[in-house]
């Protein structure tokens, strides 16, 4: 099944193998481009890379955290690599757009981000790094922190913000679930 799903909580005007589509999915639903070589946004929108389903599920509670955290005056288009294929990635090298990634706050994640996206769309693409993550990473998980740590402990990235983030995740010597951003609360 070739594609990718998308979400939004503002109806954004696209383009599907060259007609007028308008991206609004209705609460509780979302939509599934399976043309994805034929689908076009406009250039202002930024595309938001989910990792987890139960996010990209509900991204309406989360409205207020994205308009914070990333744009409040741009629309953001929510995809999610799931079901796994290069599909998405494809897509994304394929157009201009700024792409923001949003994954779970541990070293799995940001390997994730590194070698999937960042890889490949350089410096168009960011992984979102919340204000108030050290608090967050505080009171999050030693037990996937301690799982992880084998294999990626050696990881680094160029981008200063990212090892900050890898940095702390060492310091706390704990990840954090992006589960925690639904309600936004702590």
């Amino acid at each position: 099944c070739p594609g990718f799903m998308i979400n939004s909580y503002d109806s954004i005007n696209c383009r599907l193998n060259g007609c007028d589509f308008t991206v609004a999915p209705l609460e509780g639903s979302m939509l599934f481009i399976s043309d994805w070589e034929h689908f076009v946004i406009p250039e202002n929108v930024v595309v938001v890379g989910i990792e987890n389903m139960e996010n990209f599920r509900m991204i309406r509670n989360q409205r207020q955290f994205f308009e914070n955290e990333i744009s409040s005056d741009q629309p953001l288009l929510f995809v999610s690599r799931y079901p796994q294929s290069s599909d998405l990635r494809r897509w994304l090298c394929s157009i201009k757009n700024q792409y923001v990634h949003f994954g779970d706050f541990d070293l799995a994640g940001i390997n994730i981000f590194l070698s999937e996206f960042f890889q490949y769309l350089s410096s168009r693409s960011s992984f979102l790094i919340p204000s108030d993550i050290e608090n967050r990473l505080r009171i999050g998980s030693p037990e996937r922190y301690n799982n992880q740590y084998e294999r990626f402990r050696n990881l680094t990235s160029e981008n200063i913000k990212l090892q900050s983030l890898i940095d702390m995740i060492h310091k706390y010597r704990r990840c954090y679930d992006q589960e925690g951003y639904i309600n936004n609360k702590i």
